[in-house]
């Protein structure tokens, strides 16, 4: 589907398929990954032939995004064995709520360690829209990190824009922190935080340790979220200083909703760019 594309462009593999290393490792040796609802057309004609193309591009990790959790778990082990062909990993997956749900937590949690996952993340707050309801999704992350702990597993939340614009007074991303354990990772999502004018460089620093993963999304006045990794507004070289100083990164994940490119040829261009950002 895209070997002519990929064959033209001398991207070097780089092998990855260690387990993750403590946060403190040097920031070279961070795996870079890609969130795969940016080849989402590609992925759902073709999933194993994606998998394989985008790790023949040289990405260290995917993350599986909700579609995934309608699988079966010989299906999920299927995927884990060509990721472990391939030497790539997959740390983390993206959710909907209904993954947190008492009834389909279990099925969560039996995907994910067929994948190898590390990191469930749920992607969305659901119904949520002001402060309560935001401490109840921060209740529901609570109960899971306690359900997840025995299978080695543990709840992420992911950001949109939503979560940086103040409720009341206070902005609801705060009260998912303040209201969630340590075991539940907070994934910045780093695009819509800076299109909600917020500083994703102070966030890290402010929550030493939570941000363990980042989905490399840019923005731009102009282009939105149609400009590639490196095109945008966002501070990257500050952000991942304060990153692997402070904020405990294992992976990076780089996210691109559509740009004037193919998106396998996206997924390329914004993998040289982080590589060219992050030396």
């Amino acid at each position: 589907m895209t070997r002519d594309l990929l064959s033209r462009r001398g991207f070097l593999a780089v092998t990855a398929g260690c387990a993750l290393a403590p946060a403190a490792r040097a920031g070279k040796d961070i795996p870079v990954g890609l969130e795969l609802y940016s080849v989402r057309d590609d992925l759902n004609k073709d999933l194993m032939g994606t998998v394989r193309a985008v790790a023949k591009m040289g990405y260290q990790c995917v993350e599986f995004y909700s579609p995934y959790f309608d699988w079966k778990p010989d299906y999920a082990r299927q995927v884990r064995s060509l990721l472990d062909d391939l030497g790539i990993r997959c740390y983390s997956t993206h959710n909907d709520t209904k993954a947190f749900t008492a009834a389909n937590l279990p099925r969560a949690i039996d995907l994910n360690h067929a994948l190898g996952s590390k990191y469930v993340v749920m992607a969305h707050p659901g119904g949520a829209h002001d402060l309560d309801g935001y401490k109840k999704v921060a209740d529901t992350l609570n109960q899971a990190a306690e359900t997840m702990k025995p299978a080695g597993l543990q709840p992420g939340y992911h950001n949109h824009d939503a979560e940086w614009k103040a409720v009341d007074g206070k902005r609801p991303i705060e009260v998912l922190a303040a209201d969630t354990s340590h075991e539940v990772m907070l994934q910045l999502d780093v695009g819509t935080c800076v299109a909600a004018g917020a500083d994703p460089v102070a966030w890290v620093n402010q929550n030493p340790g939570r941000i363990r993963s980042m989905h490399c999304k840019d923005w731009s006045p102009s282009g939105s979220y149609k400009v590639l990794f490196g095109d945008g507004a966002a501070p990257w070289k500050k952000l991942f200083e304060a990153a692997e100083k402070t904020g405990g990164i294992e992976f990076y994940l780089i996210e691109q909703e559509g740009s004037d490119y193919p998106a396998m040829e996206t997924a390329q261009r914004c993998l040289a760019n982080f590589r060219k950002l992050h030396e």
